[in-house]
């Protein structure tokens, strides 16, 4: 069988945990990889990658909960991403994953702040939404976008009060996912939101039962099997749809 064509990817939150593991694993793939951060200078597992996989990494500076910072990235991409093989039309991204996120731990029923949740709602929900709007002519026709979900933002599947600000902003992720599936559609492109379980991350902890290897490696295909009649579900990391 023939490799797979490489695939132009950007990832969001790609300094660590599933974003770093996202990345790896799609370089190792031969794909060409645009890895996204705040602080690009600090991110020093991405710059050894960057050693290891020439002219197929590119690290560019990006905080998703700020749209002036998606205006930048969206203005420095065609540069990145150079011209195409035909008529020397720009090359287009093949895959967005919608990977930064934010946790704010210890909130209690009465003591939950109105800025934690204003963050949360910025990072994990209104911040993949407008990046993916910003960036939706840069996608190409039959594109993939993922956003990393969780099963915290079911509203089924809620049982007790906890990580609130999270929650809601999973919740409104989920809602955007299906909304951006509708605005795409007619481009084929998919959009869905995943739930990777729970990953060995500085968010998850030491204690969670998923490595990240695992839990990228069965995303990614999650992501390359989803279909037309897939977008705006949401799906665990083994391909099952999660309640909404």
């Amino acid at each position: 069988m023939p490799d797979a064509p490489a695939r132009r990817c950007l990832i969001t939150g790609a300094n660590r945990g599933l974003g770093l593991e996202f990345t790896r694993q799609l370089l190792a793939r031969g794909d060409r990889v645009i890895a996204t951060c705040r602080q690009p200078g600090r991110a020093h597992a991405l710059n050894q990658l960057i050693g290891e996989h020439p002219g197929r990494l590119r690290l560019l500076p990006l905080d998703v909960a700020a749209p002036k910072s998606h205006a930048e990235l969206v203005r420095e991409l065609p540069l990145v991403l150079g011209d195409g093989d035909e008529g020397g039309a720009a090359t287009r991204l093949d895959l967005l994953v919608n990977n930064a996120g934010v946790l704010h731990s210890g909130e209690r029923f009465g003591k939950v702040a109105a800025e934690t949740l204003d963050d949360s709602l910025r990072t994990n929900a209104t911040g993949p939404f407008l990046l993916t709007q910003a960036l939706a002519p840069l996608l190409a026709d039959g594109a993939r976008v993922a956003n990393l979900s969780s099963e915290l933002g079911s509203i089924a599947g809620k049982d007790a009060f906890r990580t609130p600000s999270y929650s809601i902003s999973k919740a409104a992720l989920n809602m955007a996912t299906a909304l951006l599936a509708r605005a795409l559609a007619e481009r084929g492109i998919v959009v869905i939101a995943l739930h990777p379980g729970w990953v060995q991350t500085d968010m998850g902890g030491a204690g969670a039962d998923v490595a990240p290897r695992e839990a990228a490696a069965a995303l990614l295909r999650v992501i390359e099997r989803a279909a037309a009649g897939d977008s705006g579900g949401f799906f665990d990391r083994h391909g099952v749809p999660v309640r909404w």
